[in-house]
């Protein structure tokens, strides 16, 4: 994993899931003095420069990162091209990058698949669910398996 030059996190609008899987993957690289690893989001069918929702701006506050000067942007071909490692929230999100880049194939994965060898779970647990629109719980909820993955892939990274 040596080579990984840069991470880019994808879900759909980049105003939630990706915004924190990207600050909490760099706050978790920077602990572990894992400098040099460009990291970056973008959602498949983002807005450029939309803020983050109050809540994940709520839900990160309290992990000591402040998203709140964030501003979405939309995945495009050169982002793509650009990036070592694509990690995707859902299946969909996978689709979409193969679908328009079908040479984004090996270097694409779903977040929770990343690194993890012979693990079988069924598809729908692969998913990172979309709060938007959802009350606060359950973006800690979100939060919470987000953390987990971005702690697990800052250590192999």
């Amino acid at each position: 994993m040596n080579k990984i030059k840069s991470v880019l996190l994808v879900c759909t609008g980049n105003s939630c899931r990706s915004v924190m899987a990207e600050g909490l993957l760099k706050k978790y690289l920077k602990e572990l003095g894992k400098g040099g690893i460009e990291v970056g989001s973008a959602g498949v069918h983002a807005i450029d420069g939309i803020g983050p929702t109050k809540e994940t701006i709520e839900v990160m506050k309290k992990e000591g990162v402040d998203v709140s000067v964030f501003k979405s942007r939309a995945l495009t071909n050169e982002l793509i091209k650009r990036s070592d490692i694509v990690l995707v929230m859902a299946g969909h999100h996978m689709d979409d990058i193969i679908t328009r880049m079908p040479d984004a194939a090996p270097k694409t994965h779903i977040l929770k698949q990343f690194g993890v060898e012979f693990e079988t779970r069924p598809c729908d647990e692969l998913d990172v669910a979309d709060p938007i629109g959802r009350p606060l719980d359950f973006y800690e909820e979100v939060l919470s398996k987000i953390k987990k993955e971005m702690k697990r892939i800052a250590q192999i990274l």
